[in-house]
């Protein structure tokens, strides 16, 4: 860890000699929490196209999108080799095993690409899969990203999400036994858990086998059930310096060796209705560390958890 933060891109450099950079895909599947196997409506705070690059349609096939997000990093990593990051809704939910494997071997077959990320549900992953993508993982990058959200199982009934906290550690534990590579996501500021709350959870997501961490600060996005919440006063969002000072708390408490991917998100400007900080995700990356390095904070200082076993590298 070369600063007060354990970052992605210096876990990628120990696994890749030569710069890796991400693409999103939307491959064009749904949820089972949208389409009534485990719910419907979908999370209170999600609606997934917030979150898409503009290049990222599922009208387009994956070599398709891939390409033009080629395009679009050109400029700044001409150098790169690609990750291609399934990145909308449930990307091991379908039917068809065979549909899988076409989706995930039309990306890998694409020029340029070194891997796979994909990102999923801890309820929509099962033997069948996992054992395709351990095979897979043997012969290039894999890696599985769970939406964890919470480790608070009252938070997770109260966003509709579908599935307890259990069913994540179960998901990931498998996943990481097969050697396959994991991710999670958390949300910081979801409504009823306060800073203490958030803080808290440091030591469960700390606990998990996971490789890596986003951390991201709730967004209330237009066209959500949070969006009705929000208007009637039900809960509030963070001002920057609060979330900074929060993911710093947060991140004293996690493991050192998880690598962090990002510390914040960004929707669309047109969506997006709480909190406007006016601050791009890299702002709020520089100035964490910066409050973390003025403060003499490190990532992993006060961690309860021992370190997980080293994954290997790839070639």
């Amino acid at each position: 860890m070369n600063g007060p933060i354990y970052e992605y891109g210096e876990w990628l450099r120990a696994r890749f000699p030569f710069r890796v950079q991400k693409i999103a895909i939307d491959a064009g599947f749904t949820c089972p929490n949208r389409d009534g196997t485990v719910g419907t409506g979908g999370c209170a705070f999600c609606r997934g196209s917030s979150f898409a690059p503009p290049y990222c349609t599922p009208a387009h096939s994956v070599r398709r999108q891939i390409e033009a997000g080629k395009a679009f990093f050109a400029r700044k990593c001409p150098e790169a080799k690609y990750i291609a990051y399934f990145q909308s809704h449930t990307n091991t939910y379908s039917s068809s095993m065979e549909r899988l494997r076409r989706t995930y071997e039309e990306a890998l077959e694409t020029d340029g690409v070194v891997g796979i990320a994909i990102a999923t549900r801890p309820d929509c992953v099962g033997d069948e899969v996992l054992g395709y993508l351990e095979r897979l993982a043997r012969q290039t990058f894999v890696m599985v990203e769970y939406g964890i959200e919470s480790a608070n199982d009252s938070t997770l009934r109260r966003i509709n999400r579908g599935h307890g906290f259990g069913c994540t550690r179960s998901a990931i534990e498998c996943t990481a036994g097969r050697g396959i590579a994991t991710c999670g996501h958390v949300i910081i500021g979801l409504p009823g858990e306060d800073a203490a709350e958030s803080v808290g959870q440091a030591q469960a997501i700390s606990a998990l086998k996971l490789d890596a961490l986003k951390i991201h600060q709730l967004q209330v996005v237009e066209g959500t059930p949070l969006a009705a919440e929000y208007a009637a006063g039900k809960f509030a969002t963070y001002t920057a310096e609060g979330y900074i000072a929060t993911v710093a708390q947060y991140l004293r408490r996690l493991r050192g060796d998880m690598a962090i991917e990002r510390v914040a998100s960004q929707s669309p400007g047109s969506m997006l209705i709480a909190p406007r900080w006016g601050l791009k995700p890299q702002e709020i990356h520089r100035r964490l560390k910066a409050y973390m390095a003025a403060n003499g904070y490190r990532q992993g200082e006060l961690c309860l958890q021992p370190t997980s076993p080293k994954q290997p590298s790839v070639d």
